[in-house]
């Protein structure tokens, strides 16, 4: 019994990159083309998750409703929880405090802004929902339409990845990563634009 799961990010938003986490910014213009792009005419799925932000969402309806196929919003899918980033470009976070974005990255468990969300509280809530996921679509292909931090935490999940190493997982814009589960072992597959750091 395979079930394969295909993580998408979603495109650029309105206001282009931030440390957006939970504001719900509509996407550009060019981040729906981007989606468009990604997915090209091959639809291979048979349902569709999605985070319920609308950068998320409102791609993953349309997609639905254009080839007919069930859709889920999972709240549970939602990007993490930046705290005082929320909203903020990464220039304005280092213009305050340099040097802070280098210690989130080398340090993601510990160096959080403050009133973020916890990580093992963000990764324990993406596992919950895959774990759900897995169990309500076995044996199905389903395309997860969600945010970068979901991206990695199902990745950390999946994979068994540390969660002080998840922010070396880059994951591009509109970006296409698959997961396959066969008997409990997932196998990872990269054909879109997400990449792992060395």
């Amino acid at each position: 019994m395979t079930t394969t799961v295909d993580l998408m990010r979603h495109g650029e938003p309105v206001g282009g990159r931030r440390y957006r986490g939970q504001v719900d910014d509509p996407l550009s213009e060019r981040g729906w083309a981007q989606m468009h792009a990604a997915i090209g005419d091959t639809v291979p799925w048979t349902h569709i998750v999605s985070s319920p932000l609308l950068r998320c969402r409102a791609f993953a309806e349309t997609l639905a409703d254009r080839h007919g196929l069930p859709l889920a919003l999972d709240a549970r899918l939602k990007e993490v929880g930046f705290g005082e980033w929320e909203g903020k470009a990464a220039a304005e976070i280092e213009q305050d405090a340099p040097g802070t974005l280098a210690r989130f990255k080398a340090d993601p468990v510990n160096a959080r802004p403050a009133g973020a969300e916890p990580l093992a509280d963000f990764h324990a809530r993406v596992a919950t929902a895959l774990e759900d996921l897995l169990a309500q679509y076995a044996s199905q292909h389903v395309l997860l339409v969600g945010h970068a931090g979901v991206m990695r935490m199902a990745l950390a999940w999946a994979l068994h990845i540390p969660l002080e190493h998840a922010y070396r997982i880059e994951v591009a814009t509109a970006s296409l990563t698959r997961l396959r589960f066969e008997s409990g072992r997932a196998s990872l597959i990269f054909h879109g634009s997400s990449r792992v750091d060395r």
